[in-house]
């Protein structure tokens, strides 16, 4: 198993394999998804904790769904109520969740590191779903699994990533992951969503989106994100949709057998036309909803492992230790 992580805190550090692997367990999984009875027992007898600081129905409902269909014990903590609004810190928290002895802890938070700084104080399995403007790693995964499975292959293709690059993880995690499986990326968006420093990423950068989107693969638009604009980014909804929206007219600068993707929720006639969103010949945002399910599947699983291995191991030695004692 070429799957050595502890946590999933960023695509950053996962080698191709590792990528692959993870990839090549989610196409089971949606092949089991797809049954009857949706249900293993790779997590059974282990406890799943959802923590959300921010909301986020989709991530969360699939992260639960996940886990229940891997026959782990999963509770949701309603953290936008908890001890941390009433000045109890992240490291507390931490502490607190760590002597419930929980085996897998999901974590979305609207601060970059946030999660990196909870996996440091707890035992059991960390997933990042989602901290600051950093990272969204299973988000990544799962859009790799749609493309794979639409194109068949995630390799050699032109990927072009649209609209607000700036507040975007899910844009930060996709350009790693599909740099390091050799994919040509191109950012597409306005000056003022476009963060400086991504050029070294690798990837193209264009402010027409005509030009960006001639001849791609995979057109992949992210959601404008007023939530964490706190100034004059776009002049109009009305102006962004007609510079930067995904429209029929800009789509056919792309290559005629182009997927189209989103993460979701979509702002319709705003970042995407929503004839172009519904069109199920080029269309693959449902899809990316359900390999969302098998990807998170995939990753507890695999995490589940390495921590077993790993507790495996600690009471040897620690018999071992006692035998000399």
């Amino acid at each position: 198993m070429a799957f050595r992580a502890r946590h999933l805190l960023g695509i950053e550090h996962l080698a191709p394999e590792e990528i692959l692997t993870v990839l090549d367990l989610a196409d089971r999984y949606v092949d089991l998804n797809r049954r009857t009875v949706k249900r293993t027992d790779a997590l059974e007898g282990m406890t799943q904790i959802n923590m959300f600081f921010e909301n986020s129905t989709r991530t969360q409902s699939s992260f639960e769904l996940a886990g229940k269909r891997l026959g782990a014990d999963v509770m949701n903590m309603a953290m936008q109520n908890s001890s941390v609004k009433k000045g109890e810190t992240l490291i507390d928290t931490a502490l607190t969740l760590n002597a419930m002895h929980p085996d897998l802890l999901v974590v979305r938070h609207g601060a970059s590191g946030a999660v990196d700084l909870l996996a440091q104080k707890v035992n059991c399995a960390v997933v990042n779903a989602g901290d600051g403007k950093h990272e969204h790693p299973t988000q990544a995964l799962l859009d790799a699994l749609t493309i794979r499975r639409a194109k068949g292959r995630l390799h050699g293709l032109t990927v072009a990533i649209c609209g607000d690059v700036s507040h975007s993880r899910v844009a930060r995690s996709n350009m790693l992951l599909l740099g390091k499986m050799e994919n040509h990326v191109r950012l597409i968006g306005p000056p003022t969503l476009m963060p400086p420093g991504f050029g070294e990423f690798g990837v193209d950068i264009y402010e027409d989106m005509r030009a960006g989107l001639k001849g791609a693969d995979v057109v992949m638009m992210l959601r404008l994100q007023k939530e964490r604009m706190d100034g004059g980014f776009i002049p109009s909804e009305r102006e962004y949709f007609h510079r930067y929206g995904l429209d029929a007219e800009k789509l056919g600068f792309a290559a005629p057998d182009a997927i189209v993707m989103h993460p979701g929720p979509m702002n319709r006639g705003v970042e995407i036309d929503g004839t172009i969103a519904d069109d199920i010949t080029r269309s693959v945002i449902q899809e990316q909803v359900e390999m969302g399910v098998a990807v998170r599947m995939a990753v507890m699983d695999l995490l589940a492992q390495n921590l077993r291995a790993e507790r495996g191991r600690a009471a040897t030695e620690n018999l071992a230790r006692g035998t000399f004692v």
